[in-house]
């Protein structure tokens, strides 16, 4: 099979592999789609690609570049032993949480695979071979089903970017009727856009792209910003009665948007952060001790909130293909990721050839 590498410095390398063979507890999917994330872009841009960006976040891995794509949903294909077959049927759908860890510490009982530190921690399409590609060997727990009123593409969305927009909303524990403030409008922001229209929010998007934020008001924002053109905080404080939002979701590691999803609250705020990477300075008492203000992180999700938002989703008739705004063939990833980089597009999609 053919499968997609990061070779480093914004390279991408279609290379031949064997089709994977299931061992005991794993299983074959037949990709039916791969989602494109922000953090791929990480990924492609370093310069010794996926083996130099693990080692720099401490996960280990061979050494060696595997193929990327962290967003598998699929159908399987194969299982092997100890895999019962009302787990895993012939043609079942499935997403998978792309991290495997040792099974039996707590985090990994509890879904948490991420958060294991007995290890060996495995990150699909960045310490071992992910999803774009014709098929994907994963261990058996870390299949999610994927209901039938859902697109393959939405799945794939779900396995993270959009997966962690819910897991940060869900955070934070809101309630419907607020004011929710998105920082930055890729594929995760504007899931965090979508999603809390859903739940009953009033949503402000904030970008530096008028296409990405065109595209977040066509799937439910209530009001736009560009940080580019206008004072970012006191747009907000206008929106908001000179109050300042409820909660605000910092989605582009951007120093300037993680200040200002602070200094954007109102008294008793809550920010979270799910941007990778980057820095940032506050002042401790006037941005958070005398505002009483919350500032938490989100990363990723576990299996049991991947399916919880999956469930979401489908009972609320979220339409997360919308925010799927390109679509490619698995032969065109040179192509796909060289877009993608430019970072005005919405979600993007490998498709099989």
């Amino acid at each position: 099979m053919k499968g997609v590498i990061f070779t480093g410095n914004r390279q991408v390398e279609i290379a031949d592999f064997d089709d994977p063979t299931p061992g005991e507890g794993e299983v074959v999917l037949e990709i039916k789609a791969s989602g494109m994330c922000g953090s791929d872009l990480h990924i492609y841009r370093s310069p010794g690609g996926g083996p130099e960006l693990a080692a720099k976040l401490g996960l280990g891995g061979s050494g060696k570049p595997v193929i990327g794509g962290h967003e598998p949903c699929g159908a399987v294909v194969a299982r092997g032993a100890g895999v019962p077959k009302h787990h895993a049927p012939d043609g079942g759908r499935y997403m998978v949480h792309h991290y495997a860890g040792c099974e039996t510490c707590p985090d990994c009982r509890e879904g948490w695979s991420q958060l294991c530190k007995v290890g060996p921690m495995k990150v699909y399409g960045i310490t071992a071979d992910g999803a774009h590609a014709r098929f994907i060997k994963v261990p058996a727990f870390t299949l999610v089903p994927l209901p039938a009123e859902i697109s393959f593409e939405a799945g794939a969305a779900i396995s993270c970017g959009t997966g962690t927009a819910y897991g940060a909303l869900r955070r934070m524990n809101m309630t419907g009727g607020k004011t929710l403030v998105v920082f930055g409008q890729g594929p995760v922001g504007t899931s965090g856009t979508m999603l809390g229209k859903a739940m009953g929010l009033h949503v402000i998007a904030v970008d530096i792209s008028d296409e990405r934020l065109a595209l977040a008001k066509s799937v439910g924002a209530d009001h736009t910003i560009n940080a580019k053109a206008k004072d970012t905080v006191e747009e907000i404080r206008k929106l908001t009665g000179g109050k300042g939002a409820h909660y605000t979701l910092e989605c582009s590691s951007s120093s300037d948007a993680r200040l200002a999803a602070i200094r954007g609250l109102r008294t008793w705020g809550t920010a979270c952060y799910v941007g990778e990477g980057g820095t940032v300075t506050i002042d401790v008492s006037a941005d958070m001790l005398r505002r009483q203000a919350t500032v938490i992180g989100s990363w990723t999700f576990s299996t049991n909130i991947q399916d919880e938002c999956t469930r979401f989703i489908a009972d609320n008739g979220v339409e997360v293909d919308r925010i799927v705004t390109d679509k490619w063939k698995l032969s065109q990833a040179t192509e796909a990721y060289a877009k993608f980089d430019k970072q005005q597009m919405g979600k993007g999609m490998l498709l099989p050839d």
